[in-house]
């Protein structure tokens, strides 16, 4: 169950960041859940670059555990 949640939470994350940062590089003023860090657009695409690195990386871990594979 645990491997299923990673799975899930990786899947929501990528959705998540993709998004944002798409909504970004669209309308560089539309900074999504991110408007209140500062440091601007290069700070703030690199935290969407790094939330869906994350997640990738939770996605496939949890894909991986949750299908039995090592």
């Amino acid at each position: 169950m645990r491997n299923v949640t990673g799975l899930v939470a990786g899947m929501v994350l990528l959705v998540v960041g993709a998004q944002g940062a798409v909504r970004l590089l669209v309308d560089h003023e539309n900074a999504g859940l991110l408007a209140w860090l500062p440091g601007g657009f290069g700070v703030r695409l690199a935290c969407y670059g790094l939330a869906v690195a994350a997640s990738l990386s939770l996605a496939g871990w949890g894909g991986k555990k949750a299908s039995g594979g090592d």
